[in-house]
């Protein structure tokens, strides 16, 4: 395995890629998120690792269009969650429950339109595609 790209972010707030020699957007971060190219954005002032904020940056800017992945209540029980004794247990099930998800996602668009049908309501197998949602744990 190669070393991972390296993403600078200068004072100016811009990005730079030094494989492409360029100044990239945070569109062009996701695109090598999407396109798993393995990176790392390092602050060019302290050489700090400034990744997940630049990733927490991504996800902001796909949450403004027109059809987010995060609800409301999501997000307050996520922020609600740090500082506690089950931020850990949080973090992990979340991460478990989407790289299941991610595995499943080609199957589950296969069979999406065999499943569809607008006439009837969902069934119960649909719970198991989104378990956080009938979690108690989080909204206490």
């Amino acid at each position: 395995m190669s070393d991972p790209r390296v993403i600078k972010k200068y004072p100016n707030r811009r990005l730079y890629d030094t494989v492409e020699s360029r100044y990239i957007t945070l569109a062009d971060v996701r695109r090598l998120v999407v396109e798993r190219i393995d990176f790392v954005v390092v602050d060019k002032k302290n050489n700090a690792d400034i990744t997940r904020s630049i990733l927490l940056q991504v996800i902001a800017e796909q949450e403004h269009l027109s059809e987010p992945i995060l609800s409301q209540e999501f997000m307050v029980n996520v922020i609600r969650a740090y500082g506690t004794g089950a931020q850990m247990a949080v973090s992990g099930h979340l991460e478990q429950n989407l790289r299941q998800f991610m595995t499943q996602q080609p199957q589950l668009v296969r069979e999406r339109p065999k499943a569809y049908n607008p006439t009837r309501p969902p069934d119960e197998s649909y719970k198991s595609i989104s378990p956080l949602r009938e979690s108690s744990a989080l909204t206490k």
